[in-house]
């Protein structure tokens, strides 16, 4: 007997368009070419699994720089308010953290994971794992369902496909459903990767000097080839033995890779603010007070009151200072290059790690062959699409994964009310099926 609906994955889209689909009546089959389900989602958010973020749902599309506008349709079906309230009627209380960032109270994301497949099971759900799936079962104008690797063809009245993107591949994600979007007619915007670190061939990077120095509460802004500010993001970065990390790193991570691409150059100039609550003016007149108060010290001595050790003699150098200067033998020229290095420190980045290290997957499947309010194909009827493999991609906290629920949960609800909408057609006196 056909299915009305087939899910392909069974990561968070996946899992949630299982629940929806079985929720608005169809019969539905859950495949995943895994041995369980939610292996990504049980590893997210450092294992506690970062649900979704609670700021206003506006918000949250603004959050989402790669094409979050796309999300207002699949929002005003299910949006993040609405995942918040799914979680909890399923006994999986949330609270709020820093920045609107919403995790179970258990601080356990295997507790997600569990609440998620139980509602799928409810519902009555077929699920099926080591159930890879080969290509989609197709003609001119719909899906007909899959047919697995194992040579087995499944029939369908839609197929979901939400087998998520290219990053984390160790979880599953390694790009299986790209093809099959070729193969019904979609474009691929071009892959990369996003929410990732950043490489830097600068001398105190490749030397390790700054490597594990951490700093709390400082900005990062991209510069255009032009001199222009194309995003700065404030937070917590970190240095490492290639580059930078941390989260405003991994924000700026996309704005790298697309100007490192427009542009065909090897590297892009982003700067570090020390003092993102102070202005210039403020940082000299502190600064100056500082010396002049330890002005036996030199220079490099007073300034550890202001700022972490290790990244001083970096400073120092850019700012062509002596190690050894104190502030009385300091000259202005200096003093300014200094104060000015504190606000805007340059560093060089020429690119990011590859994909397969990245949170995020940038590009996918192009949202103009997409419905909206359905996530329904414009090109092949009875074919959705949910998750990752969209061409959406957002900042972490609960971003990417409020628009894998959401466009999963709207696939699942249109795939069901779709299908069962035709089957009634098609029964009604005088309809040939």
């Amino acid at each position: 007997m056909p299915y009305d609906v087939i899910v392909v994955g069974g990561g968070p889209s996946g899992l949630m368009a299982s629940a929806a689909a079985g929720l608005h009546g169809a019969r539905v089959l859950l495949l995943d070419k895994g041995n369980r389900l939610g292996r990504k989602l049980a590893i997210s958010g450092g294992g506690r699994c970062n649900v979704t973020n609670n700021k206003e749902p506006e918000e949250v599309i603004r959050h989402i720089p790669g094409n979050g506008r796309f999300l207002y349709s699949p929002f005003s079906v299910f949006n993040n308010r609405d995942i918040i309230r799914f979680f909890e009627e399923l006994g999986v209380p949330l609270k709020e953290e820093d920045n609107g960032r919403m995790f179970p109270v258990s601080d356990k994301a295997q507790a997600v994971v569990d609440a998620l497949i139980w509602k799928v099971r409810e519902e009555g759900v077929e699920i099926r794992t080591h159930a890879p799936v080969q290509d989609l079962c197709m003609d001119e104008e719909r899906v007909k369902g899959v047919r697995l690797s194992s040579g087995e063809t499944l029939k369908a009245g839609a197929v979901i496909v939400a087998v998520g993107g290219k990053s984390v591949p160790h979880t599953g994600s390694t790009g299986d459903g790209y093809p099959w979007a070729k193969a019904a007619g979609h474009t691929i915007t071009p892959l990369f990767p996003t929410e990732v670190p950043l490489t830097s061939q600068e001398p105190f990077i490749r030397e390790k000097q700054l490597q594990g120095l951490s700093l709390r509460d400082v900005t990062l802004s991209v510069i255009h080839p032009k001199g222009k500010t194309l995003v700065t993001h404030r937070g917590d970065m970190l240095f490492t033995h290639f580059g930078l990390s941390g989260p405003i790193a991994l924000r700026c991570s996309q704005f790298v890779v697309k100007t490192l691409q427009k542009f065909q150059t090897d590297h892009v100039l982003i700067q570090l603010d020390l003092f993102p609550d102070k202005h210039a003016g403020q940082v000299e007149e502190e600064t100056f007070r500082l010396l002049q108060t330890h002005r036996k010290k030199t220079v490099k001595n007073a300034l550890t009151q202001l700022l972490p050790e290790r990244i001083l003699p970096i400073l120092l150098d850019k700012a062509r200072v002596d190690h050894s200067l104190t502030f009385a033998n300091l000259s202005k020229e200096a003093f300014t290059n200094l104060c000015r290095l504190m606000k805007a420190f340059p560093i060089r980045v020429n690119g990011t790690l590859p994909l397969e290290k990245a949170f995020v997957t940038g590009g996918g499947v192009h949202l103009k062959e997409i419905v909206p309010k359905t996530m329904e194909s414009k090109l092949k009827k009875g074919l959705y699409f949910a998750g990752e493999i969209l061409d959406i991609h957002g900042y972490t906290g609960g971003y990417n994964i409020t628009a894998a629920f959401s466009t999963g949960y709207t696939a699942g609800k249109s795939a069901a009310e779709q299908v069962l909408a035709r089957q009634r057609e098609a029964s009604q006196p005088g309809r040939s099926k």
